[in-house]
């Protein structure tokens, strides 16, 4: 399948046992859940996924569930990011075999490395395989590219056909936007808070940790900007707004779990034990989304499940 150039991806969260596992049959009614309600594709593996908890075993395994499950009827994008050149190769490599659609390239985590350094690195990912992929710049977390080395990757690297942006600067739309010529790569941003301004200024689609949980408002907001209905646009934009200013009250991705947890899908213990304040404000968004689904029709049942 070539990589797609345009469209709605969840970026999905990693359920898991009590144990820290991840847990295939709640992984296996998110994959359903997202796909129900309309998403172009799903990213395994990302930053939403907590990827650096999990080894590459355990991680190709969920790519793997995700390739089966999905039957061909959705676009599966596997991120890759490890702090390890030799792990991120070795996963690669699973990715492909597994059948991924695309691969996500993070940039390591943990160190700080310099530009040719990162340049060096993306180069002897994409080289190594010959399936599409795109280029992650999540600088919160992990090494993170300017605008100018991501430009001089895409145009330089075949098979670096895209770019996921979760910078959150907004003085990248522009930037990115005008240095395509034709169209050459795809821009996909990666804070949902940008969606509406990013396709305004010609990106292609966006990859969402929101659309984890309620994907019909990713999907609103982008159908209504593409078929040129920019006030209904507008007016889904703020809704979202609302909704990122809930959930960012608590660490990321936590806010997007106790999201999956309120719309059914129970998905195990935090990574780190929350405190009682942790507790109480994910209850207090449990009941907050819970109240805002039935004002926009989205039958948020609420089935909290805890935190601990």
């Amino acid at each position: 399948m070539e990589s797609p150039n345009s469209g709605v991806f969840a970026a999905l969260a990693t359920p898991i046992d009590t144990y820290g596992k991840p847990d295939a049959n709640a992984f296996a009614c998110m994959i359903d859940f997202a796909v129900e309600r309309g998403v172009d594709g799903l990213v395994i593996g990302g930053g939403t996924a907590e990827y650096p908890h999990f080894t590459v075993e355990e991680r190709s395994t969920l790519i793997a569930q995700a390739v089966r499950r999905l039957q061909g009827r959705r676009i599966a994008i596997a991120s890759i990011g490890t702090s390890s050149i030799h792990s991120t190769l070795r996963l690669a490599c699973c990715a492909v075999d597994c059948g991924a659609d695309v691969l996500l390239v993070p940039l390591p985590y943990f160190f700080r490395y310099e530009r040719e350094d990162l340049v060096s690195f993306c180069e002897a990912v994409c080289s190594a395989v010959n399936v599409p992929c795109w280029l992650y710049n999540l600088p919160g977390f992990t090494a993170g590219v300017t605008v100018e080395t991501a430009i001089g990757l895409l145009r330089s690297i075949p098979n670096l056909v895209g770019m996921k942006d979760s910078s959150g600067e907004c003085g990248h739309l522009q930037l990115l936007a005008a240095a395509r010529r034709g169209g050459e790569f795809s821009l996909f941003v990666g804070d949902d808070s940008l969606l509406l301004d990013a396709l305004r200024a010609g990106w292609n689609g966006v990859v969402s940790g929101i659309a984890c949980f309620a994907p019909e408002l990713i999907r609103a907001v982008y159908d209504a900007q593409m078929s040129g209905n920019g006030e209904r646009a507008l007016r889904c934009q703020k809704i979202l707004d609302k909704v990122i200013e809930q959930v960012v009250q608590l660490p990321i991705p936590w806010g997007v779990r106790v999201g999956l947890a309120a719309r059914g899908i129970p998905n195990g213990p935090m990574h780190v034990p929350p405190s009682a304040g942790r507790i109480r404000q994910a209850e207090e968004l449990t009941a907050w989304l819970s109240a805002w689904a039935l004002r926009h029709g989205l039958n948020l049942r609420e089935v909290w499940t805890g935190l601990g």
